[in-house]
């Protein structure tokens, strides 16, 4: 019988105090605890006598206990166990610190395991603090195996979480195996009761693999399965459809200052295809910094807007948001569009007729909206408000947020529209993700990607700088900004208290200057005579807005920022980039940041800052320096960080929910993949029961 909804406080020994600690760690019922898997395993599963323990220093022993007592040591205020145990062998000490009530457990004349690792001590061999099991007739689960250790706090014991895991395990003695028999049997997997019981208490080695292989796979295919079902949902739900303008397509085309790239061009046209077939398009269309997706973006907002659809342009900042609305006016300025600009405090609206802006109160722009007067809307997450209402809504574009989960980013598109048709869905990213993760992560997306960056960008020369360079680096970029360009400082803190990314702890500890710091630093000591300036998520919009238009029209030559710059800034003119304490950033992360420069024709340089010149951090960073594009680089990060660190938000939980499984797991991924056709084709009934639950449990 399953009881996996059974709160982990019904079980034996878990008062108050313990279910409290159990929480801490996200454990409130049976499938909670269950779930939470060992992350490693002492190896005590030989047997060992007294003295094939003496000569291998580890593992375990069974003897009879033929004293024990407990003392107090005075000096240090502590209470000594102390036992003398033999076997036929021989005997051995054991101490045990602080453990007075073993004297109560432990009896003289008993049998009993001990696991450990013997300790040379003052007064001869010791085994000290040892796990120690009374022999019964049941298998030890604390000694003599492969004994798991998991993550716990402070108050919550491994020997508790072990006998708390082995109780829920007797309850569901036999857990319902969901996945089909035939699956089972061509990838050669083992029941599901039987993986649950192998992960906490492995018999050897084999079985433990056979079980971490087992429910590695679940993850993987419930998390793929899902994605397929909501995929084909998707393929049923009607949208606008939108007929190619080849005519103004071209004339846009020919407009432009450049010329498209061939990889500009595929995407552009996998993009058109899908909308005009009438149903949804879903797509995440991936590129390189400086890759050309605005120009791909814009080229889909025009063929919509022409067919008299409305286009929602959703970006993550103020900044890159009215940075986006002024380059969509520019690109279309000829076509007679109206673009809208709302944020928490903008509402502006470009008029072609005058070619300027207009700025409005907001229920006017709201009124606007649903009156289909605006063509193309560009804002920030005011965009999905509740005031928001419009009148037929074609094209649904998400610029750098494309963590959204699979719910999330299904709501975008049931905006409210008179044609009661559900828009069409545009992701765009600059983060670079390898094509395999991209369509394990977004198997619900449908993938366009820009391969190769536009011709005649020079590559950044980039520099790993030492300690002892910083002086000739520093006067390398007053050269440059002689020359009249302009530079970027990064910094990971705001100030010295304030923790902008997850790895960083206290900036004394680490040595990192924060951006208030830094200011103080460049501004009177390295470059007295040149305008810095700094920015920050904290500043005020209005004021941030003056910060870079100030940067834009090169008034301030050096600004100094956390990341806040990382995503979509545009300044062609800035061609030097300096990364404080660059060994606390992923390398995507670094990548991201990196773009913000080499943006136009001049030579730009990238200098990383390290404070731990260690071989690992150069090893690391040196990464950066050989990568031949973005989607390598992120390759590198997930097999040197793993994507927790890659993805610095949680796509849907998704990547808290691999409690096992991993991205780079990528045979399993394939063999998931081909599991999930077979069972979407063959097994409606386990469709039927995926779909009831789109918060997939592992257990049901």
């Amino acid at each position: 019988m399953n009881n996996l909804e059974m709160p982990v406080s019904e079980l034996n020994r878990v008062g108050k105090t313990t279910a409290t600690q159990l929480k801490r760690i996200g454990i409130k019922t049976l499938k909670d605890l269950l779930t939470h898997y060992p992350f490693r395993y002492e190896d005590y599963s030989q047997i060992l006598t007294i003295e094939e323990f003496k000569t291998q220093k580890t593992g375990t022993i069974k003897a009879k206990v033929n004293l024990i007592a407990n003392r107090r040591f005075f000096r240090k205020k502590m209470i000594l166990t102390e036992a003398i145990v033999s076997d036929k062998t021989g005997s051995l000490q054991i101490v045990w610190f602080n453990q007075g009530f073993l004297t109560k457990t432990i009896k003289s004349g008993q049998e009993i395991y001990l696991a450990g690792k013997i300790d040379n001590a003052n007064h001869g061999l010791q085994l000290i603090n040892p796990s120690y099991e009374i022999c019964a007739n049941q298998k030890p689960i604390h000694t003599g195996g492969l004994i798991p250790i998991y993550s716990s706090t402070t108050r919550l014991t491994q020997k508790q979480i072990r006998f708390l895991m082995s109780q829920a395990l007797k309850i569901n003695n036999d857990i319902q195996d969901w996945l089909p028999m035939p699956i089972k049997n061509q990838h050669r997997l083992i029941n599901l009761s039987l993986a649950l019981k192998q992960i906490h208490f492995p018999e050897n080695q084999k079985m433990l693999k056979q079980a971490q292989e087992r429910l590695k796979f679940n993850e993987l295919f419930l998390f793929q399965l899902r994605n397929q079902i909501v995929r084909e949902r998707i393929k049923k739900e009607k949208a606008p459809s939108i007929e190619f303008k080849l005519k103004e397509t071209k004339r846009f085309v020919k407009s432009l200052p450049f010329k498209l790239t061939n990889g500009q061009r595929k995407t552009s046209w996998e993009i058109i295809n899908d909308l005009k077939k009438g149903n949804k398009m879903n797509r995440l269309l991936e590129g390189d910094v400086g890759s050309g997706k605005t120009i791909v973006a814009v080229i889909s907002c025009l063929n919509v807007v022409l067919n008299n659809y409305q286009v929602a342009y959703m970006v993550p900042t103020e900044i890159l948001a009215k940075q986006q609305f002024q380059n969509i006016s520019d690109l279309l300025k000829k076509f007679k569009v109206k673009i809208g600009l709302l944020t928490r405090t903008n509402a502006l609206i470009y008029d072609p007729k005058l070619q300027e802006n207009i700025k409005i109160t907001k229920p006017k722009f709201l009124k606007k909206i649903s009156s289909g007067e605006i063509n193309i809307i560009v804002g920030t997450h005011s965009l999905i408000g509740p005031k928001i209402k419009f009148k037929n809504l074609g094209l649904t574009i998400v610029d750098e947020q494309h963590r959204f989960g699979v719910k999330q980013r299904h709501s975008l598109t049931k905006l409210q529209n008179e044609s009661k048709l559900f828009a069409h869905f545009l992701s765009l990213t600059a983060t670079p993700i390898p094509r395999s993760i991209a369509l394990t992560l977004y198997g619900d997306l449908d993938l366009s990607i820009i391969e190769k960056m536009p011709p005649g960008r020079k590559k950044i020369i980039t520099k790993i700088v030492d300690s002892g360079e910083r002086i000739d680096t520093y006067q390398f970029i007053k050269e440059e900004i002689k020359k009249g360009r302009q530079a970027f400082v990064i910094c990971p803190l705001i100030d010295p208290s304030t923790s902008l990314i997850s790895n960083y702890n206290q900036t004394d500890e680490l040595g990192t200057k924060s951006v208030k710091e830094e200011y103080e630093k460049l501004s009177k000591e390295i470059f007295p005579d040149l305008k810095i300036d700094f920015i920050h998520g904290k500043i005020k919009n209005e004021e941030k807005e003056k910060i870079m238009k100030d940067f834009n029209s090169n008034k301030t030559k050096i600004l100094i920022s956390t990341t806040v710059v990382e995503v979509g800034i545009d300044v062609p003119n800035s061609t030097i980039m300096i990364i404080k304490g660059a060994e606390h950033f992923g390398l995507a992360q670094l990548y991201q940041l990196r773009g913000r420069i080499g943006r136009g024709s001049d030579q730009s340089y990238c200098f990383l800052f390290v404070e731990n010149e260690g071989p690992k951090t150069k090893k690391r960073l040196e990464a950066l320096l050989k990568a031949k594009n973005g989607f390598e680089l992120a390759q590198k990060d997930l097999e040197l960080r793993g994507p927790g660190e890659i993805f610095s938000t949680e796509q849907s939980g998704f990547l808290s929910s691999l409690k096992i499984a991993k991205l780079t797991d990528m045979e399993l991924i394939q063999k998931t993949k081909s599991a999930v056709q077979v069972v979407m084709k063959n097994y409606p009934n386990l469709i039927k029961k995926v779909k009831k639950s789109i918060n997939m449990i592992h257990l049901e």
